[in-house]
């Protein structure tokens, strides 16, 4: 199967059965998933979940964030993982928002990664779930998942490297959308050490698949 073959019954896929993915972080405005996603590095959105209200409720926009401290940012994020330096960033971004800003979330990927603890994929989700722009924001999940089934070459060694192959075949209007398919699916489905291939309605675009699980069952 081509790469293009692969990419079109991956998009059709999930159009037809997971038309309006959503991220699984809970926020109620722009500034409330920056800082959910500047959190969720290297944690579990379950675990973030956990933490958000409260702080939420102790700083519910930049101008409270901004006139916080570490020490007290910290006690909100401790069970976070390193929340030592995720409260620095959180308490910097917030007095970057306030005062280069106007307090608003910017759309622009360059500013928003001008904010401390906003590296690019933190800026494309933003970019992507807030403003419907055209970013493919590349985790853990998407980087596997898309060289596993063959949506992106092997050669891909690096987030930016898979970025740029992903956005090559799947159209503007579907990134955003891409981006949430490719890290449920991952998530849920294409696990890490043990993918769940055979519960997987991917298998028949799927390299890993056609490579590793289908020869072995016909061998069997």
């Amino acid at each position: 199967m081509l790469r293009k073959d692969r990419f079109k019954f991956f998009l059709d896929y999930f159009t037809n059965n997971f038309p309006e993915p959503e991220t699984e972080l809970h926020y109620g405005s722009p500034y409330e998933l920056l800082v959910a996603v500047a959190l969720s590095a290297q944690c579990t959105d379950k675990r973030v979940n956990m933490v958000t209200p409260a702080l939420f409720e102790r700083f519910p926009d930049p101008v409270a964030l901004a006139a916080s401290n570490v020490e007290e940012v910290f006690t909100y994020i401790r069970s976070i993982s390193y929340p030592n330096n995720k409260a620095k960033h959180l308490v910097g971004m917030g007095r970057m928002l306030v005062e280069q800003f106007n307090s608003e979330v910017p759309a622009s990927i360059d500013d928003l990664q001008k904010l401390p603890g906003v590296g690019r994929k933190t800026a494309n989700v933003i970019a992507s779930v807030i403003f419907n722009q055209p970013a493919m924001a590349v985790d853990t999940h998407v980087f596997r998942v898309s060289r596993r089934i063959g949506l992106v070459p092997l050669t891909a060694t690096t987030p930016l490297a898979v970025e740029k192959e992903l956005l090559k075949y799947i159209p503007k209007d579907l990134v955003h959308k891409a981006h949430h398919w490719l890290i449920l699916h991952g998530r849920y489905i294409c696990l890490a050490r043990t993918p769940k291939c055979m519960e997987c309605p991917l298998r028949p675009c799927c390299k890993f698949y056609e490579k590793n699980v289908k020869v072995s069952l016909f061998q069997s």
